[in-house]
């Protein structure tokens, strides 16, 4: 059965069970702080688990696209050395909020295992949870007595609390697990050992496929559990698992979930699968992680040197560094599975066939960045060695290659072992674990339970409307982290305050109590459909009516720039084409960011031609039309763009401006004449194929051009108030260009009159006509001195030092080829020996090189100890 059908069977399946079937999830969280990414099939329903918001159905089923990258089993250094764990999986999974429970998400499991998939009924396993003493729960014996019906006691096993009760988080919903283990060994390998003892073992062949989790119990930040209003369930099948027993091999690699990828790896290396096994890790490490960070980049998270970003950037140059290894692959090569990728997955996923070109184009400018950045480590390394007294490499160097430059440990290893070294991997560790620690601290925090106050209160979000209300505390939590010390999170029954969100930022204001007393909300989010207003005090009277007022200067000019990217998204695609989408934006009151797909640089014409449209539909102060609460596909129909990376439900909120219509849960101008200027101050690059667009509208444009006149005038006022300014800077630029002349040959006289004082301070020392000396030169005529000296003068060894200030200095070494070639004098060795006494370093061929440093002081010690390399 192909893979396809594997997946289309599970969802129709549940579909006949009065399922809806959804599409999956965004696999780059948004609106969750304990999250980066979707991890498990049930994290983009938590809202429902924690009964923040009510499915328009009890019973939805899905394959969800997941990302883990650390936790049980799946540290990411692992994945690619077995056959059966992954970075990016499929889960298979469907849930019931409040409806059905264990009688029959265990008999749908069932069926559709034996009846559907045909999985024979004596290579399964059952496990269900013992209990725990410590939690004061007991073992799950309505789980058990419902599988007894199902398939022989001596197949149901018993499992702890690690293994079998599953928990969202550190606090939150949580409950006791059944796990379907499936036993694919062959024949004569179950004669030998029973499967039962294999059972979350980690056997490559005895492996767990589903886990039906009961979610019953809520985890209090105090350890202890209570019951949950409503029980429900939430299931999880791995489909590339799924893959393997249906298709009868022994790896998940051998699915054809992967062997399309696996046969391009090979066509493009060159290199065969299954016949060495260190090749196969690599490829096995490739195929996993070009499907982790594709989906990522479709689903709007690229390369970064932070938070999510960096962890897909980790997961590619993981990727990219096996292929460097174990492929002999020096050039981007990886891009190129994109293409398989979208044909094989497309048709589930259509994220990544309309992504294609942009998943594409920024893994190959990521591979080229980082082979350039492997070649560049291989050097540093190489001095290392160099520098290593004895056989053992310090693990602290190999830490700051590691940290400075991606360089892994496994690779430092296999380059110290071809050269003789080892490293010492104890001081390695011990680098890595401070690193860890110092992220652990200062990311800590102590989050309590919520207290609740008033029982099934729904929060309601009226900010689109009024900027003050009158709101009752419904619960509320103290947080502490180190870095923002003692902070409070309160909830609301209603709120005007808009959460951080669609690139838009949180709303400050303050609450106010009928005493008079105000607290102040210093940031406003959304977590799991709640909007969490963030104060540094809590109220005196939690039960008394506040009034919460948004900071109404903050909040207008917020939607003025929120504004003016809807009108720069019409613009961009209006002038650049069609085929620009968002990528991302920031919203604040200051100025506004805009991402966007285009792979050039937008000139100058075409920037000034985007400014003038934004500010044409300014001028047409066009009224803002509102749609709220509309089905998705409606909008769409009438003709919204849905943004990018967005999860939306199924009703929306359509903004329109004239011929702009889009997708946003964002606050706006009433019409466009509010925000009054559009200015453009920044355009670059982001990432390959990805531009950015920064810009201002409203105060920060009447703030630009006062300091441009502000600057204007100044400069007149130094030029003493030409009448045309442009004829005096051009006068002064063409004044300037003379002088340099003037003094380029002046140095050029100086150099030559020097040559010959340096000839006669020449000293013959073993043969070698050597001088290391302090000049007063640039560095330009330093190098031609020196070469016009290696052309008169045989057998030359000559240091030059010079410092053009305080705070910086800079040696030149020059060698004749002779010496560098037949005695093996290195002036690159020579100068960066020497760069430590000036606090710098420096490199270059062996008979030429330059250091730079911050420490002039030490030129005297460098001039002292360069008479050594010839003596």
């Amino acid at each position: 059965m192909k893979s396809q059908d594997i997946r289309a069977k599970f969802l129709e399946f549940f579909k006949s069970k009065q399922h809806d079937i959804v599409p999956s999830a965004p696999m780059v969280l948004k609106n969750d702080p304990t999250l980066m990414f979707t991890n498990s099939g049930m994290a983009p329903f938590k809202e429902f688990f924690l009964g923040n918001a009510t499915p328009k159905n009890n019973r939805i089923s899905d394959s969800q696209k997941c990302l883990r990258v650390s936790g049980k089993h799946n540290d990411l250094e692992e994945v690619g050395y077995d056959t059966y764990h992954h970075t990016m999986f499929e889960m298979l999974g469907n849930w019931s909020f409040g409806d059905y429970f264990k009688k029959e998400s265990i008999a749908w499991a069932w069926e559709l295992l034996t009846e559907v998939y045909k999985i024979p009924k004596n290579i399964l396993y059952i496990t269900v949870f013992e209990g725990d003493e410590k939690d004061g729960t007991k073992m799950d014996q309505e789980a058990y007595d419902i599988w007894k019906q199902y398939i022989s006691e001596d197949r149901i096993l018993m499992g702890n609390k690690k293994d079998n009760f599953w928990e969202m988080g550190e606090q939150g919903p949580c409950g006791p697990c059944s796990e379907i283990h499936v036993d694919i060994r062959s024949t004569e390998e179950k004669a030998k050992v029973d499967g039962k003892s294999l059972v979350n073992e980690d056997h490559p062949q005895v492996v767990e496929i589903w886990n039906l989790v009961f979610m019953q119990f809520n985890r209090k930040a105090n350890g202890s559990l209570e019951d949950l209003p409503a029980k429900h369930i939430d299931t999880g099948m791995g489909f590339e698992r799924l893959c393997m027993v249906l298709q009868n091999v022994q790896s998940n690699y051998d699915t054809d979930v992967f062997t399309p990828l696996i046969r391009e790896i090979e066509t493009i290396t060159g290199v065969g699968y299954g016949k060495d096994e260190k090749v196969d890790i690599a490829i096995r490490v490739i195929a996993d992680h070009v499907r982790a960070v594709a989906f990522a980049i479709a689903d709007g998270q690229l390369p970064s040197n932070n938070g999510a970003g960096y962890v897909i950037r980790r997961i590619l140059r993981r990727a990219i560094r096996y292929g460097f290894t174990f492929l002999n692959k020096k050039e981007p090569f990886i891009y190129k599975l994109a293409e398989t990728l979208a044909h094989q997955m497309g048709d589930a996923f259509p994220e990544i066939r309309k992504q294609d070109t942009l998943v594409h184009n920024v893994i190959k400018e990521e591979e080229a960045s980082f082979l350039r950045t492997l070649e560049q480590g291989l050097l540093l390394l190489d001095r290392v060695i160099e520098t290593t007294q004895g056989t053992t490499v310090s693990g602290k160097k190999a830490f700051e290659l590691y940290d400075t430059y991606g360089f892994p440990l496994d690779l430092t290893q296999l380059i110290a072992r071809e050269k003789g070294y080892d490293v010492n991997e104890e001081e390695f560790n011990a680098g890595m674990k401070a690193q860890k620690d110092r992220s652990r601290a200062a990311s800590a925090s102590e989050t309590g339970d919520w207290v609740v106050l008033v029982e099934d209160e729904v929060e309601e979000f009226v900010g689109y409307d009024t900027l003050s209300v009158d709101v009752k505390l419904t619960r509320y939590r103290k947080v502490t982290t180190k870095k923002d010390g003692d902070q409070y999170q309160l909830v609301f029954n209603m709120t005007p305050f808009y959460p951080e969100g669609g690139g838009q930022v949180g709303d400050k204001g303050f609450i106010e109590a009928p005493n008079g007393d105000v607290i102040y909300v210093i940031d406003t989010k959304k977590e799991n459909n709640v909007i969490i207003h963030f104060t540094k005090n809590l109220p005196k009277n939690l039960n008394e009516t506040f009034k919460a007022v948004v900071n109404d200067e903050f909040r207008r000019l917020s939607a003025s720039n929120h504004s003016a990217t809807h009108l720069l998204h019409q613009a961009l695609r209006t002038v650049l084409g069609d085929h620009v989408e968002q990528k991302g934006s920031l919203v604040s009151p200051d100025y506004l960011r805009f991402d966007f797909s285009h792979f050039s640089k937008v000139d100058k014409d075409q920037l000034k031609e985007i400014e003038e449209f934004v500010n044409a539909r300014i001028r047409e102060n066009l009224p803002l039309e509102e749609k709220r609460n509309i089905p998705m596909q409606q909008a769409i129909d009438e003709g919204a763009l849905a943004l990018f990376g967005e999860k939306y439900g199924d009703s929306v909120r359509a903004i329109r401006f004239g011929q702009s219509m889009e997708l946003c849960g964002g606050t706006h101008v009433q019409q466009t004449g509010d925000i009054w200027y559009f200015k453009i101050k920044s355009e670059g690059a982001v990432a390959a194929g990805i531009r950015r667009i920064e810009a201002i509208t409203n105060v920060a444009v009447g703030e630009y051009f006062e300091d441009v006149e502000r600057n204007f005038n100044s400069v007149k006022q130094l030029l003493k108030n030409p009448k045309d300014i442009a004829k005096s800077v051009s006068s002064l630029q063409d004044e300037n260009s003379a002088l340099k002349k003037q003094i380029e040959q002046l140095l050029k006289d100086k150099a030559k009159n020097m040559k010959g004082e340096l000839k006669n301070q020449l000293q013959e020392v073993n043969g070698v006509q050597f001088l290391a000396t302090k000049v007063d030169l640039d560095q330009n005529s330093i190098k031609n001195l020196m070469f016009e000296l290696g052309g008169e003068v045989n057998n030359l060894f000559i240091l030059m030092a010079t410092s053009a200030s305080p705070e910086k200095a800079m040696l030149t070494c020059y060698i004749s080829k002779d010496l560098a070639n037949e005695r093996g004098y290195d002036a690159g060795k020579v100068v960066r020996e020497l760069g430590k006494y000036i606090h710098g370093g420096g490199g270059g061929q062996n008979f030429f090189a330059t250091a730079g440093g911050k420490n002039p002081g030490g030129l005297p010690k460098v001039l002292e100890k360069a008479k050594e390399y010839v003596v």
